[in-house]
């Protein structure tokens, strides 16, 4: 047999992986909200608003929130090329894949088992995206990919097809994920009726056939006037029994001078909608109803390209979540998703790095919880106001370097944070005791984590070996010790910042796709050919033509 090779998809930087430091988060509650009182008994207070890179918050996010998220919505920048109108395009695209597959990796941990992740996306990078998802999520996992109608206006001025349509492609966590059906209304129903007054009601026919290879299910069917019908190739839906006790309560009927087998699928037995592939403008809202949404509500706000509309978000959730789930949207552009997830009683989390965190997402948010936000998906959720997030930022790097380059922890750090913060660099859960001042953070109940910038001596560490016993262990961080490291059989002494050099990329804030963060482009092929001509006037040399034709090919074969 052939050797079944895994396919990848591959470009260029895709072995650089980022080192990321896990960092804190830290409250501001000047720009945390909440209602002034319950407005119900299941009103939630803890969503957080996290303001920093996304990278560095999904890292900041894993200790606490792995396998805890059941829904991530996201939006990600359809790398259009208008940011990177310089560069050439294969950089473009390259930088755009490490950038997706770093964040899915991490979204990946903070998905519970049974949840899901749905990203919308557009034809530029959406079967890229389907690939990578595959190599990052697993194809197995791969649940389905939908059309959304997001333009119904034709636009006469598109140099190839006018687009209409964005994708949203979705990917379980496992197959433990299991999707909700929509709600039903009436133009769902008018293919239902009850033509032979069916004591069980309106029905319609359906397929007898199986959709799948059943080889036991292949048998002869004797119709009512003694017909034979042979079973199709897949064979039929229900064992032979079965079959004739459905004959018999009139819930097969047979049509085409009985030379063919119907179902009937009635209408009492249909709790919900099975979501379908193709979401139409009209039913989950446009682009342009995203828009007038958001500028009904915040009409000073400065204009935001693209938003969302909230009935989109509202069919994603009713899909993969129930009241009280976690969704997290860790690009969250003008806050749609957390909007719609307030409104349906889902928790949230959003990250958000631009300015229109503060000018779009926290006024609209505190409209929402206020009760004041008529529009969206507001009556259809019966939404009346309450509730209220957290506002967060992302620490400073714990590490910085002096003014002579060396790695000193931050200035900006006090004690409670820097405990917090090497409790979460070696996976401890920060819980700081009133009643052992050594006692930061635990990783088990009997195994504890000390956190101090003094220097111990014997005598301090040897108190604390004493005051543990021989049943509990301590890691000790400090900035220094005097004694012997293994010297105490129930601590563990690590020196920092020494211990944690090499771990993470300290002082790296922005891991964004902004353009100053990228490389310089390389220049056009006129102003190549100046610049090699201007260096090779100045490459002073007896033998000047050959030397200058020397270096014009070592210069041009140089990559760049």
């Amino acid at each position: 047999m052939p050797n079944k090779q895994k396919l990848e998809l591959t470009w260029i930087g895709k072995e650089n992986r980022p080192k990321l430091e896990p960092r804190i988060l830290l409250e501001d509650p000047s720009r945390s909200y909440h209602a002034a009182h319950r407005v119900t008994d299941h009103d939630l207070f803890d969503n957080r608003l996290i303001f920093g890179d996304n990278l560095l918050a999904l890292k900041a996010l894993e200790q606490e929130f792995a396998g805890k998220v059941k829904c991530v919505c996201i939006d990600p920048p359809y790398n259009t090329g208008s940011a990177f109108e310089h560069y050439d395009d294969g950089i473009e695209h390259s930088l755009w894949l490490t950038m997706m597959r770093d964040r899915l990796e991490l979204v990946c941990k903070l998905l519970s088992v049974d949840g899901s992740v749905w990203i919308i996306i557009d034809d530029n990078e959406g079967h890229y995206l389907k690939v990578l998802c595959d190599e990052v999520l697993g194809r197995p996992n791969f649940f389905g990919a939908v059309t959304w109608q997001h333009s119904v206006q034709g636009k006469n001025d598109a140099k190839t097809i006018s687009l209409h349509h964005n994708y949203v492609i979705v990917y379980q966590k496992t197959i433990r994920f299991q999707r909700n059906l929509l709600p039903r209304n009436e133009e769902h129903n008018v293919h239902y009726a009850n033509p032979d007054n069916d004591p069980k009601g309106p029905w319609r026919s359906g397929d007898f056939r199986s959709p799948n290879v059943r080889e036991n299910l292949r048998y002869p069917v004797i119709t009512p006037t003694g017909k034979k019908i042979q079973p199709p190739e897949k064979g039929w839906r229900w064992s032979e029994e079965l079959f004739k006790e459905k004959v018999a309560t009139g819930e097969i009927t047979f049509i085409n001078d009985e030379t063919r087998i119907l179902r009937k699928i009635y209408l009492s037995e249909q709790d919900g909608r099975v979501p379908e592939s193709i979401w139409f403008g009209n039913d989950v809202g446009t682009t342009r109803e995203a828009t007038g949404e958001l500028n009904a509500l915040l009409p000073n706000a400065p204009v935001f390209a693209t938003p969302k509309p909230e009935r989109l978000i509202q069919r994603i959730l009713q899909i993969s979540t129930s009241p009280g789930d976690f969704v997290l949207d860790s690009f969250a552009g003008s806050g749609t998703t957390g909007a719609v997830a307030h409104k349906m009683g889902r928790r949230w989390i959003m990250v958000e790095l631009g300015e229109h965190c503060h000018t779009h997402i926290i006024p609209r948010i505190k409209k929402v919880i206020d009760g004041a936000d008529p529009g969206g998906v507001t009556d259809a959720a019966g939404w009346k106001g309450g509730g209220g997030f957290r506002y967060y930022r992302l620490a400073p790097s714990l590490l910085e370097k002096d003014k002579w380059g060396n790695w000193v922890i931050s200035k900006e750090f006090n004690p409670a944070m820097l405990a917090e913060a090497v409790c979460k660099l070696e996976g401890f859960t920060y819980a700081p005791s009133e009643a052992a001042y050594w006692q930061h953070g635990h990783s088990t109940e009997r195994d504890f984590i000390f956190v101090t910038t003094q220097a111990l001596n014997h005598e301090q560490l040897q108190h604390l070996s004493d005051e543990l016993g021989p049943d509990r262990t301590l890691l000790v961080v400090c900035s220094a010790f005097r004694g012997r490291k293994d010297g105490y059989p129930n601590l563990t002494i690590k020196k920092i910042p020494k211990a944690v050099l090499s771990r993470c990329e300290w002082g790296h804030d922005d891991y964004s796709l902004k353009v100053e963060n990228l490389p310089p482009a390389p220049p056009p092929p006129g102003q190549q050919e100046l610049l090699l001509d201007s260096v090779i006037r100045n490459f002073r040399t007896t033998d000047s033509d050959v030397k200058s034709n020397n270096m014009k090919k070592t210069i041009t074969e140089t990559p760049t």
